[in-house]
């Protein structure tokens, strides 16, 4: 994705070089037919333009090292209009004139390579303090700019660059998705991970019966008095890890990730909050469980929450990509039937081969089109007109709604023991 260089910006704003070039033509005019009334009115215009330049050309130079602090929470999500702060125009400056904060760049919806222009702006509190900027992206994805400093005139006649411009490259999260938490059932025996009294200092080593522990590594005695199957384990016996196999297929559109449309990256986006949705309910209720994920760019192993949200940041810049072989890559370490929990959407022309060779049961999150019928509260609606209202500048062929494919998904063929679980989002106006 390229980064956005700076461009040229004229210290006239549109409305002061109006003003100026009508100031000039009832001069001239009022020349030619000796009209001293319109003399008076355009040189006392023109005079004043002159002294607002002056100021703020002087007034810019003051503040030529003035770098002032954005600061962005994080994690940012879309379609949550965070309000951040920008510290350091709080400055003197000469009358009539106020310091602008300005961020312009291109936001890349889904990682898409095809971005589009967006900016926003904010001037410095009156009161003092620090400035408030409230940013909404319509979605995940990666927005690249440049901050900046202007100052202003409040007449708007003129807008003076000023400061050190700095590069800002921010990660968009997806929105949280509507339903339930998915839960998994384990598989093994619980391990007591409780601190303990000096009561139950026997039991330290020790943990409850689980299926497939051997019969001889069973505490007898101890079971007896707590009525409870208990296993003897070393201090240095690594206990079982067990090991949740995700994919999150982000394959398609056939043309490539520049020519997905607006509907289709939105399918994807809500794919994304699906998988985020999971990955944080599956490790509330089993913090122990190593979530193994794969898609189309690389691996990721997440062991605990900081694994987590170093991947949803890798995750909100993940786009499309060609669909490819995959071979017997579904299948499980061990040769075991551990379920495959898989995400996509009906770009995925690839899916159907991948269900049909799978060889363990697949719970499949299906990102899909509205099928007729749907309830209204069951369809996550992305709004195209957020966009320009929004400040930002999309691709035309993007603010016309069309309805996304669905690949022929109606039934996907699973393994038995599998499930589908859709979830159903469009575009619109």
């Amino acid at each position: 994705m390229p980064r956005p260089g700076a461009r040229f910006r004229p210290v006239f704003t549109p409305a002061g070089f109006a003003a100026a070039a009508i100031a000039l033509f009832i001069l001239v005019q009022s020349l030619v037919f000796r009209n001293a009334y319109e003399i008076v009115l355009s040189a006392a215009l023109l005079c004043f333009l002159l002294i607002c330049f002056i100021a703020g050309t002087l007034g810019a130079g003051r503040f030529a090292g003035l770098s002032p602090l954005w600061t962005v929470p994080a994690p940012l999500g879309a379609n949550a209009a965070e309000e951040t702060a920008v510290a350091g125009l709080d400055l003197p400056v000469p009358w009539f004139f106020r310091l602008h904060f300005v961020v312009r760049g291109r936001f890349f919806p889904g990682g898409s390579a095809d971005g589009c222009r967006w900016s926003a702006e904010t001037s410095a509190a009156p009161g003092g303090g620090p400035a408030r900027l409230t940013i909404n992206f319509p979605m995940s994805g990666i927005f690249l700019g440049e901050s900046s400093c202007r100052l202003r005139d409040l007449f708007g006649f003129f807008s003076f660059p000023c400061g050190i411009p700095g590069s800002r490259a921010l990660t968009i999260r997806s929105a949280p998705c509507s339903g339930n938490s998915f839960r998994i059932e384990a598989h093994s025996g619980a391990e007591d991970r409780r601190n303990k009294s000096a009561d139950d200092q026997e039991r330290y080593y020790m943990r409850e019966y689980a299926p497939g522990d051997r019969f001889r590594d069973i505490n007898w005695k101890s079971s007896g008095r707590i009525d409870t199957l208990i296993t003897r384990i070393s201090p240095d016996t690594q206990e079982k890890v067990n090991r949740i196999e995700v994919r999150f297929r982000n394959y398609g559109p056939s043309g490539g990730p520049p020519w997905a449309s607006l509907e289709e990256l939105w399918l994807l986006d809500r794919a994304k909050a699906q998988l985020a949705r999971f990955l944080r309910s599956v490790q509330a209720e089993q913090a122990k469980y190593v979530l193994h994920v794969r898609a189309a760019e690389g691996a990721w192993d997440i062991y605990h929450e900081d694994d987590l949200e170093k991947f949803l940041d890798e995750l909100a810049g993940l786009s499309f990509s060609p669909v490819r072989q995959e071979g017997a890559a579904d299948a499980p370490a061990g040769g075991g039937r551990e379920n495959l929990y898989v995400f996509s959407t009906p770009c995925d022309s690839g899916l159907t081969a991948f269900l049909m060779n799978a060889t363990r049961p697949v719970f499949l999150f299906l990102c899909r089109p509205v099928p007729p019928g749907t309830l209204p509260g069951e369809v996550e609606t992305l709004h195209l007109r957020d966009f320009p209202l929004g400040g930002f500048a999309p691709p035309f062929r993007w603010l016309k709604a069309r309805r996304a494919p669905s690949r022929g998904f109606a039934n996907p063929p699973l393994v038995s023991g599998g499930r589908i679980l859709p979830g159903y989002a469009e575009a619109r106006w």
